[in-house]
């Protein structure tokens, strides 16, 4: 895909998203270069939401006002190691979340920002506290369902809503250019959590997340409308499949 049509289609896409989610947003920027993350090599920013608060005793729209930036040169790096990246629904996915990000401000609830506020989110996590299950998505957008919060990697796949998970003996995903595979938990939640192992060492907290298919705008409604979201959580070995060394586990 050219910068022109990947501009056209990100603002088709920008427009299309409903005027009530759009409130306080004042436009979407198509940059030209890349955006490198700045600690893991090969993987790139798809966008960000800038996000200006002027002081007021209330939040709305008229104190919260956001600007969406898409980089377009870190999905052309992205689609030139993948020959199956879907150009359209990565931006459109990436144009959700940023949207996402600015509801959330508008709604007071991003005052630490993305990475920092998923940061206090995973230690809440690990103290056994009350944690917001979709604090991942918080953290830095790596495109194909790859999330980065500092030294932890979520890979994200959806279970089709028409598809029964008890017929699935096994989940096949991608990491580094090889695919691997582990067995289906036994019981899934809204979210299911699965720490992987075998991996390799770096870097070191790799973790699957199954999500049963729901629109993005339904989990956008659930989460201001307080709806609960169930959380199981397992660990795993991967097994991989391809490649000359398929028996080799990382270790």
């Amino acid at each position: 895909m050219d910068f022109r049509t990947f501009e056209s289609t990100a603002r088709a896409a920008f427009d299309a998203i409903p005027d009530e989610y759009r409130v306080g947003l004042d436009g979407l920027v198509v940059e030209r270069r890349a955006e490198p993350h700045p600690q893991h090599p090969g993987i790139y920013t798809l966008g960000v939401c800038d996000t200006d608060e002027y002081p007021s005793d209330w939040v709305g729209p008229e104190t919260v006002r956001s600007t969406v930036h898409l980089y377009f040169g870190s999905f052309k790096s992205l689609a030139s190691s993948d020959d199956a990246f879907d150009w359209e629904a990565e931006i459109q996915e990436t144009i959700e979340h940023e949207v996402r990000h600015h509801l959330e401000a508008l709604a007071g609830e991003d005052g630490l920002g993305g990475v920092d506020a998923a940061m206090e989110q995973l230690f809440r996590r690990g103290e056994g506290e009350d944690w917001d299950p979709w604090f991942f998505q918080s953290g830095d957008r790596g495109g194909g369902g790859l999330w980065i919060v500092e030294d932890h990697v979520f890979l994200e796949m959806e279970i089709p809503a028409d598809q029964d998970p008890k017929l699935i003996g096994q989940l096949v995903a991608e990491w580094q250019g090889r695919a691997f595979a582990v067995p289906m938990p036994p019981k899934l939640g809204d979210l299911t959590y699965i720490l992987l192992s075998g991996l390799g060492p770096e870097p070191p907290y790799v973790e699957l997340v199954l999500i049963q298919e729901r629109s993005w705008w339904a989990r956008t409604r659930s989460i201001f409308q307080g709806s609960m979201t169930s959380v199981m959580e397992y660990e795993a070995v991967i097994e991989w499949t391809d490649g000359p060394h398929a028996d080799d586990r990382g270790q």
